[in-house]
């Protein structure tokens, strides 16, 4: 049905219609009834593969909000998604699918044990010493080191295999730690390959620069920070030179610095460091072994 008026209507002239132009303007589209509306997905959790120590798991959650131990988890459009598991994270996990409508689909997990590189030196421990400059610089590396990690992008490197940065001898393992009298010091927080200075670094995944050190830190010397996406980080430490910059995005195996002995390193090599949501992983078991060097 369609709804007309006379044209001296609308301007307020008394005249009759008969023979007057009309505007036509068509009735409002009827609403689309309930079973025409796009039906809403049922909820789906799936979650593939054996959860541990420094390792990562994939899934797929549909239809409401996923939460790990009741913190919140980037699921993308798709559904698909990523949990990771700290070095010392805990025998039992949670994951949690509430849909709108309060329907809970839940998921334990049991997160298996590794055997840890522990040496047991029988020496009293003794925190190293830290001299004026390094007290006065290190509050503001760490303040930038905690910002990049906060930096939320669109990146899609964690959907991809991940693969070494360098290709070189492993030499030195992560979670390693020394244990001085019953006290433990700091463990290893990544892996480390022995490479020459000046072995080129690529991007393990797909990523954007968060951090690109201007100078060297303290520790860390050249850092490179990349985030891959859904709050997977890697960190690149060491390099004697950065070819990126903040907010660059980069590709897979694309050439991103130079491999050095910057900061606190006994000689030339590269530190990779994974994190998810702060959980320390284990380069070995997401990427493998580093690759040996082509002859």
């Amino acid at each position: 049905m369609m709804r007309t008026w006379c044209i001296a209507m609308l301007v307020g002239v008394s005249t009759g219609c008969v023979g007057a132009p009309v505007v036509v303007e068509p009735d409002p589209a009827p609403a689309t009834p309930p079973s025409a509306q796009a039906p809403v997905p049922a909820p789906r959790l799936t979650v593939g593969g054996q959860a541990m120590q420094g390792g990562i798991l994939r899934g797929t959650a549909l239809g409401g909000i996923l939460t790990l131990d009741g913190r919140p988890v980037a699921v993308a459009a798709d559904g698909a998604f990523l949990i990771a598991f700290d070095r010392d994270a805990g025998p039992a996990a949670l994951l949690l699918l509430t849909s709108p409508d309060g329907t809970r689909m839940e998921r334990p997990i049991s997160v298996a044990p590794r055997d840890w590189p522990i040496e047991r030196v029988d020496a009293p421990y003794r925190a190293g010493k830290t001299d004026a400059e390094f007290a006065a610089l290190r509050p503001g590396e760490l303040a930038q080191i905690v910002a990049a990690r906060a930096m939320v992008t669109d990146a899609k490197g964690w959907r991809q295999d991940l693969h070494w940065p360098a290709a070189g001898r492993l030499s030195g393992r992560f979670g390693a730690q020394r244990v001085y009298q019953g006290k433990p010091g700091s463990y290893h927080g990544g892996a480390d390959v022995a490479v020459p200075t000046g072995t080129v670094v690529t991007a393990p995944a797909d990523g954007v620069v968060i951090l690109a050190a201007a100078r060297p830190f303290t520790l860390e010397g050249h850092l490179l920070m990349l985030d891959h996406g859904a709050g997977l980080n890697s960190a690149l430490l060491h390099l004697s030179r950065i070819d990126v910059a903040v907010g660059q995005r980069v590709r897979q195996g694309q050439p991103i610095g130079l491999s050095g002995a910057t900061g606190r390193a006994t000689g030339p090599h590269l530190h990779w460091s994974l994190q998810w949501q702060g959980a320390k992983l284990d380069p070995l078991l997401i990427a493998g072994s580093p690759p040996p060097v082509a002859r």
